[in-house]
């Protein structure tokens, strides 16, 4: 198993139909299909492709996932969760609730660096699969059913946990659940702007713009 200190990031079982970090082929197909979506597209990406590319069959990737889509909102599920375990292990010994939504803040936005502590994941390649492929996960027919599964309880996790930091620091702020995911959302769009349509942003590299932008955003609007 990927983990150094025996850290296990919890998804939905209800997502999978045999738990991927259960044997190494479930490992590859995680971390197989995590290179193979960010570098042809979720549109192109297939589990008969993903079968080829571990030297498997399409068969076997389906004893794990029942199709893309579930495994899509698997990644998304494990990006988010991992992102809340950061999150509480960067606060958990800090006092001030104001340096507690600064860590937060620049956790949310920041460039992703790749974690030590699981392998088989690379949260660099992952996080540009979130920006790019996630809307795919919640603009689809079944969004309301899939919610009621708790298949976004992690997405909603961290809203609610730096939610309730804003709110810890003004009571009467009225709309923080709107911040934070106007916050989470719209970095991503910054950041995939910077790369592909940098007209559209301030974005300079080394400057720390985005972090900057969003954390003077959510201190103002307070």
């Amino acid at each position: 198993m990927a983990e150094n200190l025996n850290i296990r990031i919890n998804t939905n079982s209800r997502l999978y139909c045999k738990d991927p970090e259960s044997s190494d082929l479930g490992i590859q197909i995680i971390s197989k299909s995590i290179e193979m979506i960010n570098t042809i597209g979720f549109e192109s990406f297939t589990f008969k492709k993903l079968g080829d590319s571990i030297g498997s069959n399409e068969s076997s990737v389906y004893r794990y996932f029942s199709n893309k889509h579930s495994l899509l909102i698997y990644l998304v599920n494990w990006y988010w969760s991992w992102m809340d375990y950061k999150i509480v292990m960067k606060t958990s010994n800090i006092n001030d609730v104001k340096e507690k939504l600064k860590i937060s803040i620049k956790l949310l936005v920041e460039d992703v660096k790749k974690d030590s502590n699981f392998s088989f994941v690379d949260e660099v390649l992952l996080n540009k699969i979130i920006i790019t492929e996630s809307s795919k996960a919640y603009h689809n027919i079944d969004i309301d059913k899939e919610n009621e599964k708790g298949f976004f309880k992690t997405y909603k996790q961290v809203v609610e946990r730096v939610s309730n930091y804003i709110l810890e620091l003004n009571p009467d702020f009225e709309f923080p659940h709107m911040l934070v995911s106007t916050i989470i959302e719209g970095a991503h769009n910054q950041r995939f702007f910077a790369d592909h349509i940098p007209s559209l942003t301030d974005f300079k590299k080394g400057k720390n713009n985005i972090v900057r932008f969003y954390t003077n955003l959510v201190f103002c609007s307070l």
